[in-house]
């Protein structure tokens, strides 16, 4: 069985900037990520504004390239099934099943997304309803058209950043719906994105059904304060609902609802961030 000082789980800005900072240590570090590259979600964000005005696969180039000239040991395409108490992981890779063994563990497996299916919303489930995290993916990594006459459920920072995408793309958004009385995000991305755009705004405001069988072909928004409902046509349906730091791996390990002490995380496995910068500069700091 292969040992290691430690071993970080997640390849985005939060495990690379913790494998770093360990392995500068002198640490002998396993870094896994399931994806077949280093970067995390930042390979999916095309858009600028990370680290004073990159693109997101730029700021993870210059991480990954750092990664790339240390000591740390990598290992892409590679899924953590499971931690143990007795501080050993089993792995799975195209080369099978695989246990290592660990003094320390670092989870930085960052967040997953709230769907639309968490509030109570009625009707089927068609084609056409993408949570934005996968909406940017399918669209900037795989190229593909998810469609036109868009609804955008949740006006925070990614809500606002895919509005002006769909927008760029010449995709016609038909209107940003918050719940508040007021969007969300940082103000540079309402004055950016949902200004410049001239995006239209629905506050107040939830979507309580969605409309179509084989294809979404509209939802029905409802006015919060007055219950007033109405249809709204659309071609597809993007949530930016929120993040759950993704936590798993770590539920069976819990002692009386604390983590064991050779277990931290960070970035937003740990808490949800608004800038990159502060996952590096937090997850660099939780290194042991």
């Amino acid at each position: 069985m292969e040992e290691f000082d430690l071993l970080v789980i997640g390849g985005g800005a939060a495990g690379m900037a913790a494998s770093l900072a360990a392995a500068r240590r002198g640490q002998r570090v396993l870094l896994a990520e399931r994806e077949a590259r280093l970067g995390g979600i930042l390979n999916q964000c095309l858009h600028s504004g990370f680290g004073g005005g990159l693109t997101g696969p730029a700021y993870a180039r210059q991480l990954i390239d750092r990664v790339n000239a240390s000591a740390v040991c990598v290992r892409t395409g590679t899924d953590v099934l499971r931690i143990f108490p007795d501080r050993t992981a089993l792995l799975s890779s195209r080369t099978g099943l695989e246990r290592v063994e660990f003094q320390k563990c670092i989870l930085a497996s960052g967040c997953r997304e709230r769907s639309v299916w968490s509030l109570p919303v009625a009707g089927s489930r068609p084609a056409g309803v993408f949570t934005a995290g996968t909406a940017q993916k399918l669209m900037n990594l795989g190229g593909y058209d998810i469609g036109d006459g868009v609804v955008i459920m949740g006006s925070g920072d990614v809500g606002q950043i895919m509005a002006r995408q769909l927008a760029q793309a010449g995709k016609r958004v038909v209107a940003i719906i918050e719940q508040r009385d007021q969007l969300g995000g940082l103000p540079r991305n309402r004055r950016d994105c949902v200004e410049a755009y001239r995006i239209p705004v629905l506050l107040q405001c939830t979507v309580d059904e969605i409309l179509g069988a084989g294809r979404i072909r509209g939802v029905m928004v409802r006015h919060l304060p007055t219950g007033r409902r109405w249809e709204l046509p659309c071609g597809t349906l993007l949530t930016a609902l929120g993040l759950i730091p993704d936590r798993a791996l770590c539920r069976e390990l819990l002692e009386d609802g604390a983590l064991p002490e050779w277990l931290r995380l960070c970035g937003n496995c740990d808490y949800v961030h608004d800038m990159v910068d502060s996952v590096v500069r937090e997850a660099a700091q939780t290194a042991f």
